[in-house]
């Protein structure tokens, strides 16, 4: 089969180096920088490169680009993607890019899926991909009520060569309030965390607990703030959700109220345990 992968970044040079590694397709790259083009080809983690004149030789096409950017794209080239083909796009929210690019290929005869392979580290860019990135990761997948049986089979199976530890099917609105809570929150949190004027003066006295909150502080502020835009109503619900339960810890605190403060302690450590039994997680 032929791919094409539209943009050689961390997912999208990972998913090229996944794919030589594990299967057999052609892989066809695109990229706006030809030093990613040269590395990619050089590494073998592309066969070739392609302008969009030749997107119609692909079977399936990845779109790996910010999400405005994906829209554009489609809508750009929905002529020439070939009738029949499979288009997806891995972004990290789903239900703009899906209402975006679905009605403009339904047109022309060629299936959309959204998707979202839940992987990353706090650096971006080709240098750091690697064939490895999504073992043992869960790959969403956000058809909509018309899409083919056959194209989500096909992009299952795509995930499951790519080392995927497990294939979760959702609607791109359940998708997005998860997220908003699991991901981009985490995000909002640990970027603000390292704001305070302490984080300077803390040589010696850090060890794992901060590390774990400010990893992904370091984050790539152009495609984060777009995806929390596009997701501005689950995004907000969940940040104005943390805003209030803090303000309880601190009233409790600024009250001397020992009794409250120990009782959202305990609230709070309790609900971690039941979801570490939940999630099948180990204590740590």
């Amino acid at each position: 089969m032929n791919i094409a992968v539209i943009g050689l970044g961390l997912i999208g040079g990972s998913i090229c180096k996944a794919l030589k590694a594990n299967t057999f397709h052609h892989i066809m790259g695109i990229d706006t920088d030809p030093e990613t083009i040269r590395k990619a080809l050089d590494q073998g983690a592309i066969d070739e490169e392609i302008t969009v004149d030749k997107l119609g030789e692909a079977n399936l096409t990845i779109v790996a680009l910010y999400p405005l950017a994906i829209v554009d794209f489609v809508k750009e080239n929905a002529d020439r993607f070939r009738k029949g083909s499979i288009v997806m796009d891995i972004c990290g929210i789903k239900g703009y890019i899906v209402r975006n690019c679905t009605p403009i290929l339904d047109e022309r005869g060629v299936i959309f899926i959204g998707t979202h392979p839940m992987a990353g580290t706090e650096h971006s860019g080709f240098d750091y991909s690697t064939a490895t990135l999504f073992n043992k990761a869960s790959f969403i997948i956000t058809p909509s009520e018309n899409t083919p049986q056959i194209a989500i089979d096909l992009v299952s199976t795509l995930g499951a060569c790519m080392n995927f530890g497990q294939v979760v099917v959702a609607t791109p609105e359940q998708h997005d309030t998860n997220i908003a809570y699991t991901s981009q929150l985490a995000h909002v949190v640990s970027n603000a965390y390292v704001k305070s004027p302490s984080l300077f003066r803390a040589d010696g006295f850090s060890a794992g607990s901060f590390l774990d909150l400010t990893r992904v502080a370091y984050l790539n502020e152009e495609m984060w703030s777009s995806l929390f835009m596009c997701n501005k109503e689950a995004l907000l619900y969940e940040v104005n959700n943390i805003i209030n339960s803090l303000t309880e810890y601190r009233d409790a605190m600024e009250n001397d109220d020992i009794d409250t403060l120990r009782e959202l302690l305990r609230v709070g450590k309790e609900r971690k345990e039941k979801s570490m039994e939940f999630y099948g997680q180990e204590r740590r």
